[in-house]
């Protein structure tokens, strides 16, 4: 079953990377882009994992060694801020604004 559908990320990727030792949505985001888009399958990724302890969390913090891939650093989608200036505003609500503005 699909839990992504804007990445194609089923369920079992999703076990699979928990396995091997991603323990949140972030971390299993950094494997597959699953929950980087539109976000709806955040909360599903978060079911999934649970809420309990992630032994492989607790052998990192311990110095053991990680799973997972050294993930590069995100890019930010929004150019940085000027400082002084107003941030950007978000997509969505220049849309609401525009809409307003025409009717």
């Amino acid at each position: 079953m699909y839990v992504c559908s804007c990445f194609g990320i089923t369920e079992k990727q999703v076990k699979e990377h928990a396995a091997a030792g991603a323990c949140t949505p972030r971390q299993i985001a950094s494997v597959s882009k699953a929950g980087t888009d539109c976000g709806s399958c955040v909360r599903r990724i978060q079911g999934i994992l649970g809420r309990g302890a992630c032994p492989r969390r607790e052998l990192v913090e311990q110095g053991g060694e990680s799973l997972l891939p050294a993930a590069a650093p995100a890019a930010s989608a929004q150019p940085a801020a000027v400082p002084g200036s107003m941030p950007a505003p978000h997509p969505v609500a220049a849309l609401g604004r525009a809409l307003d503005e025409a009717a």
